[in-house]
């Protein structure tokens, strides 16, 4: 015998179900709205971390009253330095680019023409003179590469604006938060002095700051030596080849860049610039690609180790892990923030597994 149960909800938990959920889809439509300042409020945290350790270095060196304007001092010098470093790089880099695409028709059709068994190969699967529609198609790819430049260029100069308007306020924030940050966050902690669960969580908030700041200055610092190494390797390269030793600059970027992203950046950008030396004489690019691997033993073993330290000690699974995540939901950034945003999350489980246990000893105690 079925019984029928009829569930009443009166009329104040119903309005308020219904406000909650309003709620959620009011902060989540807030928040996609305001994507684009919390990236760029993010953007400037990161910063402000990362270069936070080098800031204060050079800040002691300087004399004045209190902390605020050498640090500005000092963060005007390291983004100055940056900025500079910037502007000689990346001209070089587009000029080279331009250079490697209009001259890579010629480069190609030169290999080729060692590889004459390209058009034997072509003929057996029913292409004929596969070797010159290689060649072919490079030429109308690269000849396109350099015609549309003009007009994606023209076409990208109000993001370009856009861009430069995000960065500027970029810096700003990061500025005040090197400089305004310390005093505003310890009138904020100040209000909670007698609370024991807000000197919990500004303890986990100070360690999470303190894994992003290291990391990153240490895989910038850990990039700029691989960076330095690369252009001086290339150089030598180019001298001994007689190619261009403009090469140097932008090669060395490359790899610097690359270096960042955990794991397989340094390899992978290492094995781009042997390519591209490769492309000129093949010879230049195998004793490069002999030079990455040399070097990579000695990163991993030597240079890592002493920059770096203990690290994180997350895991290779783990690295791995956030490396992918990262690299599917906001690309080589990701890749690159994945690491100490895991770091993070690895601070919040110890120091939630701590409270955890001080509850439980907490219980035994009174019982």
């Amino acid at each position: 015998m079925s019984k029928n149960y009829k569930v009443t909800v009166d009329t104040k938990t119903f309005i308020r179900f219904w406000l909650v959920i309003l709620g959620f889809i009011l902060a989540g439509f807030l928040i996609i709205k305001a994507s684009t300042g919390l990236l760029i409020i993010g953007a400037a945290l990161f910063l402000a971390l990362a270069i936070n350790p080098l800031v204060h270095k050079i800040a002691k060196l300087i004399p004045g009253k209190g902390m605020k304007i050498p640090i500005a001092i000092s963060y005007i010098i390291v983004v100055g330095f940056l900025v500079a470093f910037l502007a000689i790089v990346i001209p070089t880099v587009v000029n080279e680019s331009i250079n490697f695409a209009r001259t890579l028709p010629d480069t190609i059709k030169s290999v080729s023409n060692s590889f004459s068994w390209l058009n034997d190969f072509g003929e057996s699967i029913g292409i004929a003179d596969l070797q010159g529609q290689i060649v072919s198609n490079i030429q109308k790819f690269s000849s396109s590469i350099i015609n549309d430049f003009g007009a994606n260029f023209a076409s990208g100069v109000g993001a370009f604006g856009s861009f430069i308007a995000a960065t500027i306020l970029v810096l700003v924030l990061a500025l005040f938060m090197l400089t305004e940050g310390p005093s505003i966050l310890n009138q904020f902690w100040g209000n909670f002095k007698n609370n024991p669960e807000a000197t919990r969580t500004q303890k986990v908030i100070n360690r999470m700051a303190d894994v992003v700041s290291k990391y990153v200055s240490n895989a910038l610092t850990v990039a700029l030596i691989n960076a330095c190494c690369t252009s001086i390797a290339t150089l030598i390269i180019c001298l001994i080849f007689h190619l261009d030793i403009g090469l140097a600059i932008p090669f060395g970027l490359i790899t610097g860049v690359f270096s960042l992203i955990p794991m397989f950046g340094s390899f992978i950008g290492g094995a781009l610039v042997a390519l591209l030396l490769a492309f000129n004489v093949w010879i230049a690019g195998l004793i490069f690609i002999i030079y990455t691997v040399i070097y990579l033993q000695i990163e991993s073993n030597v240079i890592s180790p002493k920059v770096q330290g203990k690290g994180l000690q997350l895991p290779a699974l783990t690295i791995l892990a956030a490396v992918t995540i990262g690299v599917y939901m906001f690309g080589i950034v990701g890749a690159i923030i994945s690491i100490p945003i895991a770091g993070c999350i690895k601070v919040l489980i110890e120091e939630y597994g701590k409270s955890l246990n001080l509850d439980d000893d907490k219980k035994v105690e009174h019982n």
